[in-house]
C-alpha cells in the first residue's frame, strides 16, 4: 500500500513540477525573439523605400530608393519629363554656385545665409558668415531680462528665438522678462559636492510668469524699435512655447517688404487670440482680429493656419467656432468676414501654400474622405471656397514634399497595413512618376505582424474611437492573454495619432510576442477631430481619456474573447506616466498593474503654460475651508482633482514608478509627491530613479524597457522573467 502510495506521490510531484517549470518562467530566448519585433531590427527588411529626396530647383528632382541589396539614385527633369539613372556616377549633381554656410548650432541664419544671429551675455549679436565680423545689436541685456531668450521652463536652449524678415534686413524678437519668476532646482549625483542646476520655471498659479517685450531690430541702422503695446504672456497658438524648429519665433509673419509685422498675442489662459499688426519703423501696433473661446484657442493641429495677405489687403483666419477647424477670409481694411473658405464635419490640419495670384490655397485635412479620420489628405481650394479638390485621393496618410514654387510635389502615403508608396505629381494632382512602392515580402518572411486597426465607441456610446490592437504571432483563440494598454493622453497628441505605416510602433508587438494583447487608442480629449472631441475633459486633466480606454478594451474583448480582462496592465511616459498611475488609482477594479515613467503627476508642479491651458487658471475652490494637513497643499484648488498623490489610498495593484533625477522637462518632484504619499499610506510599490538622466533615459532606456517587460511578465502572467536580460 505504501509503495503504491509513494509511487503515486512521486508521479504526481513529477507531473506537477514539470507543469510548474514549464509555466514558471520566460527565458532570455523568449525576450530575444520578442525584441526582434522592433524597428531597429525590422527596418532593414522593408525594401523599395524612398530614402532621400531633394529639389535642386523648380524643375530638377533627385531621389534615392533602397532596394534589397543596394540603394539607387535618380534624377527627374520636370521640363522634359526625363528620368536619369545616377547609379554609375560618383556624385549627384547639384545646382552650382550654392554657397555652403557653416553655422554654430546655437545660431539662427538669415534667409540669404549672410548673417547668423546668436546670444552672448544676454544680448543679441550677428555674425557675417563670410567675413566672420561680429556686431552687437543690443547692449542692456541682463540675467533674467535678456534678448531672444529661449526658455519656456520645460525646455531651454542657448540659441535665440526670433524671426528674420524676408530680405534679411530686420529681426522680430523680444526681451524676456523672467525677473521674479520662480526657479526650479536639480542636483547631480556624483562623488563630492553635487552641482546645482537652477533656472526659471513658472508654475500654474504663480503670480509672476514669463512675459515678453516685443521688438524689431533694424540690422542696417542697428535701431531697436519697441512695439507700443503691453507685455505679452509667453504663449503661442500651437504649442507650449513660442519657439519653433531652429528657434523660429512662432505666431509671427513679416510682409514681403519688411515694413509690417503680423503677430498673435495669446492670453495667459489661451482663451483669447489677438491678431495685430506692427509698423516696423514706428513700432505702432493696431488690432486686426480677436477670437475668444470658452476653453482654449488653437490655430491648427500643431500648425499655424492664419496668414496676413498684405498685397491683397486680406487675411486668413483659422477657427473652430462651428466645432470643426476651418479657414475664413477677412478684409484687412474693414476687418469684416468676406467668406468662409472651407466648411463641413472635417478639419483643416495645415495650410501648406497660399497662391495670391491664382487665389488658391493648398492645405492638408482629415476626416473629409471615407475611412479613418486621422488619415491626412491634401487639397486645393479657391479663396472664395469654390473648386475644392483632393490632390491626393490615394487612401492613407500623405506626407508632402513640394517643389520650391509648388508646381510639383511628391507625396508618400501609407496606412497601418499598407507600406509607403511615393508619387511625383503636378500641382493639379496628376501623377507624373511612380517613384517607389515599398515591398513587405521580406518583412513578412521574417515574421512581421501587422497591427489590427479598430473602430469602437467612446464612453458616450456614440462617438467613434480609433486605435490599434497587437496580438501574438502565434495567437490562439482558445488561450487567455493579459491585456496591456499603452497610453499617451495628450491633450496635445494621442496614443496613436499617426496612422501611417511603421514596421514597429515602440515595443507594442514585442510585448504581444510575450503573450499579451496590446491596445492603444486615441481617446476623447486628443486632437485631430472636432473641437468638442478635443475639449472632452478640459478642466479635468485627471480624466486622461481613461474611460474611453476602458470602454475600448471591453468592446474589443467581445470580439477577441481571448483577451483576459481579469489581468490588465497599463504603461506610459511623461503625460502617459501621469495617466497610467492615475489609471491604477482611479480604476483599481479594472487596472491591475502600471508602469509609469517621468509623469507629471500633479500639474501644479509642472510648467505653467501646460496646466493653465488644459486645466485652466488655478483658483481656490473654497476660501472658507480649513487648510488640510498636507504640507504641499495649503488650500484646496481646482487642480486637486488631477493630482495623483491625493488618490494613493486607492492603490490595490502593482505600481512601478520611475523618473530621471535631472529631468528638466517634468521635474522629479512630480514623482516624489506620489512616493511620499504612498509611503505615508503604507502602500507597497516599486521605484526606479535614474541619476543624472533627463526626461528620456538615454543609454539607460533599454534598462527601463527591460524592467517594464519584467514587471508585466511577473505580475500579469505570474511567471519569472529572465534574470538581468540585456538588449545590447
Amino acid at each position: 500500500m505504501n509503495k503504491v502510495f509513494n509511487s503515486f506521490l512521486v508521479l504526481f510531484l513529477l507531473l506537477f513540477s514539470c507543469k510548474t517549470d514549464n509555466a514558471s518562467s520566460i527565458s532570455a530566448s523568449d525576450y530575444e525573439k520578442a525584441s526582434f519585433h522592433m524597428s531597429r531590427t525590422l527596418n532593414k527588411h522593408l525594401n523599395n523605400v524612398l530614402t532621400y529626396q531633394k529639389w535642386d530647383d523648380e524643375d530638377i528632382f533627385h531621389y534615392k530608393v533602397r532596394f534589397k541589396e543596394k540603394t539607387e539614385s535618380f534624377k527627374i527633369n520636370l521640363k522634359s519629363l526625363e528620368k536619369t539613372d545616377y547609379n554609375h556616377t560618383t556624385k549627384i549633381e547639384t545646382k552650382k554656385n550654392i554657397q555652403v554656410v557653416k553655422k554654430n548650432r546655437n545660431e539662427f541664419l538669415s534667409p540669404n545665409g549672410k548673417l547668423a544671429a546668436y546670444i552672448e551675455d544676454f544680448n543679441l549679436w550677428i555674425r557675417n558668415t563670410k567675413t566672420g565680423k561680429r556686431i552687437q545689436l543690443t547692449f542692456d541685456g541682463e540675467k533674467d531680462y535678456g534678448y531672444a531668450t529661449n526658455n519656456a521652463g520645460w525646455i531651454q536652449s542657448k540659441g535665440p528665438v526670433l524671426k528674420w524678415s524676408p530680405k534679411s534686413d530686420k529681426i522680430a524678437t523680444f526681451r524676456q522678462d523672467a525677473r521674479g519668476v520662480g526657479e526650479m532646482y536639480l542636483t547631480t549625483t556624483n562623488v563630492g559636492h553635487p552641482k546645482l542646476q537652477a533656472w526659471k520655471y513658472a508654475l500654474p498659479g504663480d503670480e509672476k510668469i514669463f512675459e515678453i517685450e516685443r521688438l524689431i531690430i533694424d540690422i542696417k541702422s542697428k535701431k531697436i524699435i519697441k512695439l507700443k503695446m503691453k507685455n505679452d504672456f509667453q504663449r503661442s497658438t500651437t504649442t507650449d512655447h513660442i519657439a519653433g524648429r531652429g528657434g523660429e519665433l512662432l505666431d509671427t509673419q513679416w510682409s514681403e517688404d519688411s515694413s509690417k509685422l503680423a503677430f498673435i498675442s495669446s492670453s495667459r489662459d489661451h482663451k483669447e487670440a489677438h491678431l495685430q499688426i506692427a509698423d516696423s519703423k514706428t513700432g505702432n501696433v493696431y488690432s486686426l482680429h480677436k477670437e475668444n473661446v470658452d476653453t482654449y484657442y488653437e490655430s491648427g493641429v500643431r500648425s499655424e493656419n492664419w496668414k496676413v495677405l498684405f498685397e491683397s489687403n486680406e487675411f486668413i483666419w483659422y477657427s473652430e467656432k462651428d466645432n470643426w477647424g476651418h479657414i475664413y477670409l477677412y478684409d484687412l481694411n474693414t476687418k469684416k468676414l468676406k467668406n468662409r473658405i472651407t466648411s463641413g464635419n472635417w478639419l483643416v490640419r495645415k495650410v501648406m501654400h497660399i497662391d495670391s495670384d491664382k487665389r488658391e490655397i493648398i492645405f492638408t485635412a482629415g476626416g473629409k474622405e471615407k475611412g479613418n479620420p486621422y488619415h491626412v489628405y491634401m487639397y486645393k481650394v479657391n479663396f472664395d471656397g469654390n473648386n475644392l479638390t483632393c490632390l491626393t485621393p490615394e487612401k492613407g496618410t500623405h506626407s508632402i514634399n513640394p517643389s520650391p514654387n509648388w508646381n510639383y510635389f511628391v507625396t508618400t502615403y501609407s496606412t497601418t497595413k499598407n507600406a509607403p508608396k511615393s508619387i511625383l505629381k503636378d500641382r493639379d494632382g496628376k501623377t507624373l512618376f511612380q517613384l517607389s512602392t515599398s515591398n513587405t515580402d521580406e518583412l513578412k518572411e521574417n515574421g512581421w505582424q501587422e497591427p489590427i486597426e479598430f473602430n469602437v465607441k467612446a464612453r458616450d456610446e456614440k462617438t467613434n474611437l480609433y486605435g490599434l490592437l497587437y496580438l501574438p504571432s502565434n495567437y490562439k483563440k482558445n488561450e487567455k492573454y493579459p491585456v496591456l494598454n499603452y497610453i499617451y493622453p495628450g491633450p496635445q497628441s494621442g496614443s496613436v495619432g499617426n496612422y501611417s505605416f511603421m514596421v514597429a510602433r515602440r515595443d507594442f508587438q514585442a510585448l504581444a510576442e510575450l503573450g499579451f494583447a496590446v491596445v492603444a487608442v486615441d481617446a476623447m480629449g486628443t486632437p485631430g477631430r472636432s473641437k468638442s472631441f478635443h475639449d472632452a475633459y478640459y478642466g479635468n486633466m485627471g480624466d486622461n481619456g481613461l474611460p474611453d480606454n476602458i470602454a475600448a478594451i471591453k468592446q474589443l474583448s467581445k470580439k477577441y474573447t481571448s483577451m483576459d480582462l481579469t489581468k490588465v496592465g497599463i504603461w506610459g511616459h511623461s503625460g502617459g506616466g501621469f495617466a497610467s498611475t492615475g489609471a491604477l488609482l482611479r480604476y483599481p477594479e479594472f487596472y491591475d498593474v502600471a508602469v509609469s515613467s517621468s509623469g507629471n503627476h500633479d500639474n501644479r508642479n509642472y510648467e505653467a503654460d501646460w496646466g493653465e491651458k488644459w486645466q485652466g487658471l488655478m483658483q481656490p475652490v473654497d476660501l472658507n475651508i480649513e487648510d488640510n494637513n498636507s504640507e504641499y497643499d495649503s488650500r484646496k484648488t481646482n487642480y486637486d482633482s488631477q493630482a495623483n498623490q491625493l488618490l494613493v489610498e486607492n492603490l490595490k495593484g502593482k505600481l512601478l514608478i520611475a523618473h530621471g533625477m535631472l529631468d528638466d522637462n517634468v521635474p522629479p518632484s512630480n514623482t516624489m509627491l506620489v512616493v511620499d504619499e504612498l509611503i505615508k499610506a503604507n502602500k507597497d510599490f516599486d521605484l526606479i530613479l535614474f541619476p543624472n538622466k533627463r526626461h528620456g533615459y538615454g543609454d539607460l532606456s533599454n534598462y527601463m524597457m527591460r524592467r517594464k517587460w519584467d514587471y508585466f511578465v511577473k505580475h500579469l502572467k505570474g511567471v519569472e522573467p529572465p534574470k538581468e536580460f540585456s538588449f545590447d
